[in-house]
Formats: C-alpha cells, sequence, structure tokens
C-alpha cells in the first residue's frame, strides 16, 4: 500500500516542475516579444528607386504578387491600371489581370480618392504605397497614382532574381518641386518622333513631368562660310500657314505632334512647345528674307517691320486655334532671348515684342514661357509678368531675384549646371551629376540660392543644346548624355535637398534600373550576353537590334568582290558596311554621317576582324591587331587671323562669347553597333560573337 503523504509529494513535487516550465516558457516568449519591440528583427530598410522616397516606415517580410488588380475610383483610376498592367508586363514578363471584388493576398490595389483630406495630404502628384499581403497605392489625382505605380515598377525590376517581390512597408511620397523637366533642341538636331516617344516614357518612370521641345533653331554661320543662306536652320513642324517652312531633313506631321502628347498625358508628363522668336529665327527669314534684322543678322527677326508681326502671328495662330489645337497643353513657350541690347530703342521694342505674344498666347487660353532676358534687355516698357513662366538660364540675362521680384513664375536652368552641348568644348559634354546631386536643388538659379521650396520656384529643368550642327553627334550619343542626368535631376527636383543615399550609392544602384519598360536607347545588354552565329547568311535576321557602347563584335570572313554599297548589318539606326558606297572601305553610316576605316578585305583573303565601340571612339581590328581608332577630330571653321577680324568688326554676327570660344568643332565617329539585319554580301562570314562589357 502506498503511503498518501508520499504520493501527495510526488503529486507536489510534479506541479511545481510543471508549472517551473510553464514560467520558463512565458518568460522566453517574453523575452522574444522584448527582442522584436526592440526592433531586432528582420525589418525592411527603406528600397532603392529613383527619385528617393520621402520617407519610408519598414516592415517584416516581402509581398509576393498574385498576378491580379483591383480598382477603386472609376474610369481615370482604370486608365492609369492598364498602362500600369502593360508596362509591368513589358518590364518584368508577367500578367496582371483585373479582378473586382475584395482583394486577396498577393493583389495590387489602385485607389483614386479625389476626397479633400486625400487631396490636402497628398497634394497634386503625392502617393500612399503600403506593402503587406495586399500592396495599396492610394492617390488624388491621377498624376499621383501614375507615380505610385512607377515605384512599384522600379521596386519590381530590381527583384527580378526574386520572382519580382516586395518589400513590406509604406510611404507617404511627394515632390518638393512640382515642375521637373527637361529641354530638347529639335531645332539644329533633328531628333526622331520615335525617340521622343521613348523620351516621354523615360521621362514619366522617373517622374519627371514636363519635357520642352525646341522646334527650331540654327547653326552658327562662322562654320559655313560666314554666309547666313548657308548656314542650317530649321523648323521642325508641318505647317499649313507658311507651305515650305517645314524643314526637309526632319519633321513631325501634326497628327504625330498630337499623338506624342497625348501619349504625355497618359504617363502624367506635360509638353512644353517651344517656337523661339525674335532670335535663334534663321528658319523663318530664310523662308521670308524680308523679316530679317540687316543690322542684327538673319537668325533675328527685324522687330521694327509690321511684316514681322504678321507672320508670327499666323504661325503661332495656327497651332493654337480652334477646339482641338495642335498644341494641347496649358504652356507654350515663346522663345524671347538671346537679342541685341546694342541700342534702347531696340531693347524697347524687344520688350514690347515678348510682352505682345505673351498676350497673344493667352489670348487662346495658354500660359506663356519665355526665356530669361529681361535684365539684358531692362527698359521702360511694361512686360506683363502675372502668370508668366520665365525660364531663369543665365543671371546676367536675368537677374532671378528681380525677376521674383516683379512677379514671374521661376524654373531654375542655370546654363553653368545644366546644360548638355555635345562634344562642343564649352557647358558640358556630360553633366558634372555628383555636384548636382551632393549641392544642387532648384532652388540655386546661377550663383543665387533661394530658400528650399520658395513659391516663386515652380521647379528645376536640364537640357540638351545642339549647337553644333554636323558635328558627327547622333541621337544614340545625346541619349549617353541625357539618360544619366535625367536620373540626377529626376532625384534632386523630387527629393530636393533631402537625399538621404550617398552619390556613391546612387550612382552605383541606378544603374540596375531600366530606361523605362519597353525602352532600351543604349542597346544596353544584360551581364553576361552574348550574341553567336556560326555561318552568317546573307538577309539573316540576328533577333537583336543593336548592341550599345562597350560591345566587341568579332568575325571570320573569306573576302569576295563586294560592290561598293554592299553591307554587312543594318538596324533601323544604322549600317555597318563591308565596302561603304564611295571606296569600298569598311565603314559605317548613321543619321547622313559616313565614317569610313582605311581598310578593305581583300578578295579571296581570310581575316578575323573585330569592331569595338564606346561613347568615343570606334575601333578596328586585323587578326588581333589594333588596325585603326575613329576617335573625335577637330574641324576648324576658319583662320586665325580670320576669327579675330570676324568677332571685332562684324556688326552682324553677335553671339555670347562663350559660343564661339575658337571656332572650332569637335566631330565625333561613334556608333551603337546594328544587328538587326544581314547585309546582301558574297563573302563567307563565320564565328560571329558579340558581347558587351
Amino acid at each position: 500500500m502506498i503511503d498518501n503523504g508520499i504520493l501527495n509529494h510526488k503529486i507536489k513535487r510534479k506541479s511545481m516542475k510543471k508549472n517551473l516550465n510553464d514560467f520558463k516558457r512565458l518568460l522566453l516568449t517574453a523575452c522574444c516579444t522584448l527582442v522584436l519591440s526592440c526592433g531586432w528583427a528582420t525589418v525592411n530598410e527603406k528600397p532603392f528607386v529613383i527619385p528617393e522616397l520621402k520617407q519610408w516606415s519598414g516592415a517584416e517580410g516581402m509581398f509576393t504578387p498574385s498576378g491580379k488588380y483591383v480598382v477603386k475610383g472609376g474610369k481615370n483610376a482604370q486608365d492609369v491600371a492598364k498602362l500600369f498592367a502593360a508596362d509591368y508586363h513589358d518590364l518584368v514578363g508577367k500578367t496582371l489581370m483585373p479582378k473586382t471584388g475584395k482583394p486577396s493576398a498577393g493583389d495590387i490595389v489602385l485607389v483614386l480618392q479625389s476626397d479633400k483630406k486625400s487631396a490636402r495630404l497628398l497634394g497634386k502628384e503625392g502617393y500612399r504605397l503600403t506593402i503587406g499581403d495586399v500592396t495599396t497605392i492610394t492617390a488624388s489625382s491621377v498624376e499621383g497614382l501614375v507615380w505610385g505605380t512607377r515605384t512599384v515598377l522600379q521596386l519590381s525590376e530590381q527583384q527580378r532574381s526574386a520572382g519580382f517581390v516586395l518589400p513590406k512597408g509604406s510611404t507617404q511620397d511627394k515632390p518638393a518641386y512640382g515642375l521637373r523637366g527637361f529641354m530638347m533642341d529639335c531645332g539644329r538636331k533633328f531628333i526622331p518622333m520615335s525617340y521622343l516617344r521613348s523620351l516621354v516614357k523615360m521621362m514619366s518612370y522617373y517622374k519627371m513631368n514636363t519635357l520642352q521641345i525646341h522646334l527650331n533653331d540654327n547653326g552658327f554661320r562662322q562654320y559655313f562660310g560666314n554666309d547666313w543662306a548657308k548656314t542650317p536652320a530649321a523648323f521642325r513642324l508641318e505647317c499649313d500657314t507658311y507651305p515650305g517652312l517645314t524643314a526637309k531633313d526632319g519633321s513631325y506631321s501634326k497628327a504625330e505632334f498630337i499623338e506624342l502628347q497625348k501619349l504625355a498625358e497618359q504617363y502624367g508628363v506635360n509638353i512644353i512647345p517651344e517656337i523661339d522668336v525674335p532670335a535663334h529665327s534663321l528658319a523663318f527669314t530664310h523662308y521670308k528674307p524680308e523679316i530679317g534684322s540687316k543690322e542684327y543678322g538673319m537668325d533675328h527677326l527685324d522687330l521694327f517691320n509690321p511684316e514681322t508681326y504678321k507672320f508670327v502671328d499666323g504661325l503661332f495662330k495656327e497651332y493654337l486655334e480652334g477646339k482641338n489645337p495642335v498644341f494641347r497643353g496649358k504652356v507654350v513657350h515663346i522663345g524671347t532671348d538671346e537679342y541685341s541690347n546694342a541700342k534702347k530703342e531696340v531693347v524697347e521694342k524687344f520688350r514690347y515684342f515678348t510682352d505682345h505674344y505673351i498676350k497673344y498666347v493667352e489670348s487662346f487660353g495658354k500660359q506663356a514661357a519665355v526665356w530669361g532676358a529681361l535684365t539684358h534687355a531692362k527698359g521702360d516698357t511694361k512686360v506683363k509678368s502675372e502668370n508668366v513662366m520665365m525660364h531663369c538660364w543665365y543671371n546676367g540675362y536675368a537677374d532671378p531675384k528681380e525677376m521674383k521680384r516683379q512677379g514671374y513664375k521661376l524654373v531654375s536652368i542655370p546654363d553653368g549646371l545644366v546644360y548638355i552641348v555635345p562634344a562642343a568644348g564649352y557647358y558640358y559634354d556630360y553633366l558634372n551629376c555628383q555636384y548636382l546631386y551632393d549641392s544642387w536643388t532648384p532652388a540655386q538659379i546661377g550663383n543665387e540660392k533661394f530658400e528650399e521650396n520658395d513659391p516663386a520656384i515652380l521647379g528645376g529643368m536640364f537640357a540638351v543644346w545642339n549647337d553644333h550642327a554636323g558635328n558627327g553627334i547622333t541621337v544614340k550619343d545625346i541619349h549617353d548624355r541625357l539618360f544619366p542626368a535625367l536620373q540626377t535631376l529626376s532625384a534632386k527636383c523630387w527629393t530636393g535637398a533631402a537625399t538621404s543615399f550617398s552619390f556613391e550609392d546612387f550612382n552605383r544602384l541606378r544603374l540596375a534600373l531600366s530606361e523605362a519598360p519597353a525602352v532600351n536607347e543604349a542597346a544596353r545588354w544584360q551581364k553576361g550576353k552574348q550574341l553567336r552565329i556560326e555561318t552568317l547568311n546573307p538577309g539573316q535576321t540576328t533577333g537583336e537590334k543593336e548592341v550599345g557602347y562597350g560591345y566587341r563584335v568579332e568575325f571570320t570572313i573569306e573576302g569576295a568582290d563586294e560592290p561598293k554599297g554592299t553591307v554587312l548589318f543594318s538596324s533601323d539606326n544604322a549600317t555597318f558596311y563591308l565596302s561603304d558606297p564611295e571606296s569600298g572601305q569598311l565603314g559605317f553610316a548613321h543619321e547622313g554621317y559616313l565614317n569610313k576605316f582605311n581598310y578593305r578585305v581583300e578578295k579571296g583573303k581570310k581575316v578575323t576582324l573585330a569592331i569595338t565601340g564606346d561613347n568615343r571612339k570606334t575601333c578596328l581590328y586585323v587578326d588581333g591587331k589594333l588596325r585603326e581608332e575613329l576617335g573625335p577630330i577637330t574641324l576648324y571653321a576658319m583662320q586665325q587671323k580670320d576669327l579675330a577680324t570676324f568677332q571685332k568688326s562684324d556688326a552682324t554676327a553677335w553671339q555670347p562669347v562663350v559660343y564661339n570660344p575658337s571656332a572650332k568643332m569637335h566631330y565625333q565617329r561613334t556608333l551603337v553597333f546594328p544587328l538587326q539585319k544581314a547585309g546582301d554580301f558574297k563573302s563567307r562570314i563565320t564565328g560571329v560573337k558579340v558581347e558587351q562589357k
């Protein structure tokens, strides 16, 4: 028989042991909870996107997309969602399908909330992004909703190897400056519509909302025999009012220009068309010489000739009148920069001209934009300032503090910081992105620094000026200069001075991002990608359009008797010749330029050729040895003695000194290599290998 005392003691000991174990478990749980509450768990750090998120509250874990999206907010929200789904597919290769009803885990939800509270919190372009089991983008405007989708797209493409997951967390993001833009000079260099459409998508991808298209301009006559009649000039838009005015070497139809603006509207980008008068107007005086200035040069309109005003009125009217004008946007730029201020009566007439066309554009319901020139053209004639946008580019031409005092709305576009003039030898060939990222915001205009978010400053822009007509620069070269600047200015115009990533990290991480969904103007290949063709047949397509800078194209050729003009490879952008059309040498052509190597493939000879190319040069190797390097060459427009006379005595040659430092041109011989289609050659070509660093 068991003693009851002993039994009770054993029961008590067992109970005490169980209670102790329970206490230990509770203590461990409490400790774990404390650890988590102290932030020792893995919480997602702020992810990298361009422009940087203004704030971020990280959470644990990753969102895995289900491939479905839900829309709340009517037709406008539906339109944004369709665009987002199409871009998502182009970017990551996955389909997003719409669904109705309550969202489930993995769904992406787009919400357009136009209530006053949302509008107050998010502003015109802000959005709220919450990534949990469901990803929700909320905005009070279409623009904000578009920007939210751009963030999701950038986050997605950086997780390609992980199945396009998103880091859980939340942000409320809105821009520091309302205008974030870029200006392209299409007057001196024709920029194809295909590139402008790509540019719209690139700008949208980086939340840049303003694209200014400079529709007319001219080269500098010192490069063309000092003859205005021979100096190239162009107006790029179809014109019915003045038949024959439109440039013959490249232009835009009204229909395709309207379609460009419609595309931009979908992507949250405002198009500002610019007709530059009364300087930079040689295209108009080529057409109608009697309105050119005999005193200041034919690139200046004669401000004292009534016919000048009739002509310019008719030009603007064609694109502004009617219920559905060619210029669809709210803003139209009238130029008004760099006219002579040699005489007071000229200054006063220039001010009258400026005021007249500000009011003329406004009479069609548009806001007028002008280049800052009213310090250079200081005078008594009043020029309207209320609701006028002024691009402040050089403080000597327009003192920004004085322009603010007069009531202009300022756009920061300082020439000494954000002007790209490709291969010109002045301003910038490539912007100093590190300085801009570390030190600049739109609050800095030249050497004047305003308070951040000064209400007089609408925002910031940068520009490409194609001053040197005929210098070999192609659209691909322009793009190579433009794209890193676009990423940098995006960061500074949206985030302002509050960037938290170092430039070193920014510059490294930006390379992981695409130009935009379905856009690859640089022809950048994925790391490690190669193209190999054992035997290249005439007329063969390769599946690749082109390969960008940093490439090497190698092949073995058994030469045949090839007639002049025999093509090896071609694309929509360029042609590489086995026998160029002029001399039968190896060479390449693009955008009206033909460049040749001093080498021809001999009939019956077998050699291995390699062509390499970067943003400075194109090289030919024969059997592993460098045969020729086609780098920049300097072309001189005139003798030095002539230059001195020209600058001192010719009153019609007025230009800012910076534009003519030495009357020389740096001709470029670069090539983004075409691969789209093989030509009709007779030679035997084997062992084709294409790779990119």
